[in-house]
């Protein structure tokens, strides 16, 4: 991207920080944000290390840190959304979430920043695997865990277009913001999914912006448990409520109508073969050439619709920002 031409010390920009065991990288996470950023909120979800201790030891020299602690934690999610609502309390302009763990560490966010302030989308994300040397760096289990999950997470999301779906750096416009309903969120570490989930549903525009993350010995907090067991019963309600919602209550489409002629269409065909196989077999017979072709044809018709509904998803992700323009300077 070409060097950043917009003064953002114009514009009132809030960091959000949720802090959770990072006694160790807070110090230098909080050293690298830039002065442009007006407010810093950080919020400790009931962290059981000195992280608010080292916070408050830096706050007495930053006044632009305010530190806000959950009694109990509620994951990343519910620390985030702490943070929203503090953030929408002031006059944020624009709100970026920074991870406590030193990834983000000396980057500077401006071109993540850049296209919220001039209007050019609602909701800018990082995308980590468009910097192939910094990709290097990134253990291959993450990798693969990333290309996997990023698939299953646009399909549920709508968001075909993301690369990197399930990255947490990102920025929100405040309007956007305002008009999410963020109690719908989740709180733990399907925060970032289930936004991107919500912002779909309000026709938000999404831009992805590489950036280098880098990987040192911080440790996640996110098991590979919670992942294989949590993650594929929420993406699944994510998608058919999306479906739901956008193809049925928003909208009658032809994806609509694909739907609803290629789904049963499978089904009975399904339901059909297996019932007459399952009594030609019995029978000792072979079944009729025209009992065969009944549920193979509505099979393939049936997988052809809904192989053109499919089409018209890809091509359905929000192309205009529902933001009014750029910023005005505060």
């Amino acid at each position: 991207m070409k060097k950043n031409t917009v003064d953002l010390t114009r514009y009132k920009i809030t960091a959000v920080i949720p802090a959770y065991k990072i006694e160790k990288e807070i110090k230098e996470t909080l050293a690298c944000i830039p002065d442009y950023i007006g407010e810093i909120i950080v919020v400790d979800d009931a962290s059981p290390d000195k992280t608010s201790e080292i916070v408050k030891e830096i706050q007495a020299k930053d006044t632009r840190i305010t530190l806000i602690r959950h009694t109990k934690n509620q994951g990343v999610g519910g620390a985030m959304l702490t943070g929203f609502k503090k953030a929408l309390k002031g006059n944020a302009q624009v709100i970026i979430k920074i991870d406590g763990d030193g990834q983000m560490s000396g980057y500077d966010p401006w071109p993540l920043l850049t296209p919220l302030i001039l209007g050019q989308a609602d909701y800018v994300k990082g995308n980590r695997f468009r910097d192939f040397n910094a990709l290097k760096s990134m253990p291959i289990i993450r990798q693969i865990g990333n290309i996997g999950l990023g698939f299953l997470v646009k399909a549920a999301t709508g968001y075909w277009d993301c690369f990197d779906p399930t990255n947490g750096f990102f920025a929100i416009r405040r309007e956007v913001l305002e008009i999410l309903p963020i109690e719908k969120v989740h709180k733990s570490y399907f925060f970032e999914t289930s936004m991107l989930g919500e912002l779909y549903l309000i026709s938000a525009l999404i831009r992805e912006i590489p950036y280098p993350a880098v990987y040192g010995n911080e440790v996640s907090n996110l098991s590979v448990r919670k992942t294989l067991f949590e993650f594929p019963p929420k993406l699944a309600y994510l998608f058919f409520r999306r479906i739901l919602v956008k193809s049925f209550l928003f909208d009658f489409s032809m994806q609509s109508i694909y739907l609803l002629t290629g789904i049963p269409m499978i089904l009975f065909s399904l339901i059909f073969g297996i019932i007459k196989w399952i009594k030609y077999a019995n029978l000792g017979i072979s079944a009729p050439t025209g009992t065969i072709m009944i549920p193979v044809i509505l099979l393939m018709l049936g997988f052809q619709l809904l192989l053109a509904a499919v089409n018209i998803d890809l091509h359905a992700v929000p192309k205009k920002a529902l933001c009014d323009g750029a910023l005005d300077e505060a």
